[in-house]
């Protein structure tokens, strides 16, 4: 599909990590590999109990500035043998992207993990959304989302509340990831829900509510 905002289609952005997939198993588990390779101790628990910012913020706890991109660039040679068999999709996650498709619209995944991988991670799972775009966090996710005109964004940190405000969006949250409930509403986002298996009701309410606001 055009990477341009199609006037009456329905777009709809999601994040990937924690939103879409629970990739903590295979990130921990790259994370143990490459503690290993670098010789460098990392505390993987930690490091996945707080997944969405980039790579190169995590790496920060562990190295030195001026080894980050050395860093992310071995990190990134073994997370294809690491992470992407032991990650899984999220419950919700395959009938949130159906949802969108049945009401005519098209769903893009707009995150932080380099492309790449991502879109290993959604092969592997078979999720098929209709543009996958990396290498974006919180305020930058906008450049994306206003480019192809999607109106919503889900996300689960605050990171990504801010990139749906900073594009004009809807910002739907979910809990799944590290930010609860509270935090997500105290940061602005217009809708919380546990997780996306409540996405399809809030979705068809919406689009009710948005065909009777046109007539």
């Amino acid at each position: 599909m055009s990477s341009m905002a199609t006037p009456g289609i329905p777009t709809v952005g999601f994040d990937l990590d924690m939103t879409l997939i629970d990739s903590r198993p295979g990130i921990k588990a790259t994370y143990q590999a490459f503690s290993a390779q670098v010789g460098v101790p990392i505390d993987a628990d930690l490091a996945v109990s707080r997944l969405g910012p980039p790579l190169e913020h995590e790496l920060a706890n562990w190295f030195p500035a001026a080894e980050i991109a050395e860093r992310v660039t071995q990190f990134r040679a073994l997370y294809p043998t690491y992470a992407i068999e032991p990650s899984l999709a999220l419950p919700g996650a395959r009938d949130a992207i159906q949802a969108v498709r049945e009401a005519g619209g098209r769903a893009i995944v707009v995150t932080a993990k380099n492309e790449p991988h991502a879109k290993l991670h959604l092969s592997h799972l078979g999720i098929d959304p209709d543009a996958v775009i990396g290498g974006l966090w919180a305020e930058g996710k906008a450049q994306a989302l206003r480019e192809f005109g999607a109106g919503v964004y889900v996300g689960d940190h605050t990171g990504d509340v801010r990139g749906a405000a900073h594009a004009g969006a809807l910002s739907v949250a979910v809990a799944t990831g590290p930010c609860d409930a509270t935090e997500l509403r105290e940061a602005g986002a217009d809708v919380v829900l546990p997780d996306l298996t409540g996405f399809r009701a809030w979705w068809e309410a919406y689009q009710g509510r948005t065909e009777a606001d046109r007539g």
